[in-house]
């Protein structure tokens, strides 16, 4: 039972809160130069800033090259999507874009 209005157990010890799933989420991280942006695609928690903290890169894309330059690990992907990550709605369309089957990539989460 926990004492009125703190919140703590009445026994005054306190259970630590571990999240047991975290959104994950596959996005992209900018790099490059001022004007002249390159993307990495990347694993990433969802409380991550953008250009923050991944667990993975799993491709790259380079918008202004003439025709765009867009590599994506596949299987990488894949695996991520088994374990519950979702793509941007950007990230969705490149995934799908490089080649993965538009059934097989989650809908996104914007």
């Amino acid at each position: 039972m926990f004492a009125r209005g703190t919140g703590a157990p009445a026994d005054g010890t306190f259970a630590r809160r571990i999240p047991t799933e975290l959104a994950v989420h596959i996005r992209l991280r900018r790099v490059g130069k001022t004007k002249a942006p390159t993307y990495r695609v990347v694993v990433a928690d969802s409380r991550a800033p953008r250009n923050g903290k991944f667990i993975e890169t799993i491709g790259h894309y380079d918008p202004l090259a003439d025709p765009a330059r867009l590599v994506v690990d596949a299987e990488r992907a894949r695996h991520w999507f088994k374990n519950g990550a979702r793509p941007t709605s950007t990230t969705r369309s490149l995934l799908i874009r490089s080649g993965i089957p538009e059934g097989e990539v989650p809908a996104s989460v914007r």
